[in-house]
């Protein structure tokens, strides 16, 4: 019995990027037996994604590592053209780094590959309202970096030292002098739990990546 009209314009049209032609068969079945989803498209390519219309679909699910790019790549580049495209992350790691790059970039959800798909189903729903969805991951740890603890202060001197400013221009530049320049990196890099400002640069950049 098919569907009436009506329900079928209802449903969440989701576009799926995996590149294993394994998970792309099961999670095919899967959509096929949940009336709330259509599975539209299924594609190994980043670039597909972003070469696809984004009134055709609702929501985008991507593999952690597509065929040409990395789900990070793609989110990049949709912020890039201030896209409003609801995308989930569809990966084999729970790597709270990779939740906390995905989220910043624009995901709003993220998922285990080896979770029940019912979690997968749920997430996409809730994606597809415009909600956050990080199951079984506290989303307050989202935003706990360590950038996150720093002062305004520490966060200006960081991103002078990512500019390669000696302590003397620090010091020159600021109006303090080099020993209290000294002191703020000192508790600068406790807070990183770093040794040195190479470290400490290390650290901001992977942030801005982000």
């Amino acid at each position: 019995m098919q569907n009436p009209p009506e329900a079928l314009e209802a449903q969440i049209r989701v576009v799926l990027a995996e590149p294993n032609p394994l998970v792309v068969s099961a999670l095919g079945m899967c959509f096929k037996g949940d009336q709330r989803f259509r599975l539209v498209a299924t594609t190994e390519s980043g670039a597909d994604i972003l070469a696809m219309p984004e009134e055709d679909m609702d929501v985008v699910v991507l593999s952690w590592q597509l065929s040409d790019m990395t789900a990070p790549d793609v989110l990049r580049a949709l912020k890039a053209r201030q896209s409003k495209l609801r995308t989930t992350i569809f990966s084999n790691s729970r790597d709270l780094g990779h939740v906390r790059q995905a989220v910043r970039l624009g995901a709003l959800g993220y998922c285990y590959q080896f979770d029940d798909p019912s979690v997968l189903f749920d997430t996409l729903h809730a994606v597809a309202n415009g909600r956050l969805c990080v199951p079984y991951i506290d989303v307050t740890q989202i935003n706990d970096t360590p950038l996150a603890h720093l002062t305004v202060r520490e966060r200006e001197l960081l991103a002078v030292l990512a500019r390669g400013w000696t302590n003397q221009q620090i010091a020159n530049r600021t109006g303090i002098s080099e020993n209290t320049v000294k002191y703020h990196l000192k508790n600068l890099y406790d807070k990183l739990d770093v040794r040195n400002r190479a470290m400490a640069v290390a650290v901001y950049s992977r942030e801005a990546e982000d």
